[in-house]
């Protein structure tokens, strides 16, 4: 099986993190909060490689800088997330033990410390890959989140994922060779068909699987401005709605 995440995960550089790790109840998460109080928070879904990964921690920071109490949990409770050194040919089996439709309980343990430890009032959702295909499915059944931006990861396995209940941003890498150009024709054909709620689908020219979280470091020249403008455009439709 060809590796997946054409960036280049094993060469990633230490991230000197702005937040802070807290326990809620069965699970740990990264925290960061911004410099003056707000009622507005995101949870942010990691990917494969789990919440202690530094690109997505760097993600939580950046949004945080928004003026948002931003939250990063461990949704793999635990376990061992996806490794580089691991064998690709062992991704099916290590998936089954890592549903991305299976992190309700997670999420409303999430909402209630932030709405009850943090004064939370409005709550959106952020996830990348993994975390994407989450936040879809959390769309289609969370109604507290207030809207959702879906990086590069859509459910694929079912016909009941078309009726959002809240806005929800759909971001693609045009050569993201985990998700085909049909598959993102579908979900458009579909989401105006069912969908009642405000959405949105971009694809970025040129980008693969992974482009949206990397750290200003670690990118190519002619991929930062694609990366840039998905940042912000996931930004702005947080902004919009929360």
């Amino acid at each position: 099986m060809a590796d997946p995440f054409l960036y280049h995960t094993g060469e990633r550089s230490q991230y000197g993190c702005l937040g802070h790790e807290v326990q809620i109840e069965h699970i740990k998460a990264y925290v960061c909060r911004p410099s003056f109080f707000t009622d507005r928070a995101v949870i942010v879904i990691h990917d494969i490689f789990g919440w202690l990964f530094p690109d997505i921690r760097y993600i939580v920071d950046l949004i945080a800088g928004h003026g948002y109490i931003t939250i990063c949990p461990d949704f793999f409770k635990g376990t061992d997330p996806w490794k580089t050194t691991d064998h690709w040919a062992d991704f099916a089996d290590w998936m089954k033990h890592h549903d991305p439709m299976k992190v309700d309980k997670e999420a409303d343990v999430v909402l209630k410390y932030l709405k009850e430890q943090c004064g939370a009032k409005k709550i959106g959702i952020v996830g990348f890959s993994w975390g994407g295909m989450a936040v879809h499915h959390l769309m289609l059944k969370n109604p507290q989140l207030t809207a959702g931006v879906s990086l590069y990861g859509i459910i694929r396995d079912s016909e009941e994922r078309y009726n959002l209940l809240n806005p929800t941003f759909f971001i693609f890498g045009e050569k993201d060779h985990t998700i085909s150009y049909d598959q993102i024709t579908l979900l458009e054909e579909k989401l105006k068909q069912y969908c009642k709620v405000a959405y949105e689908i971009k694809v970025y020219p040129g980008q693969v699987h992974g482009f949206a979280q990397l750290k200003p470091e670690d990118m190519k020249p002619d991929d930062k401005p694609y990366i840039e403008e998905a940042r912000k455009d996931m930004i702005d439709w947080i902004k919009m709605f929360i």
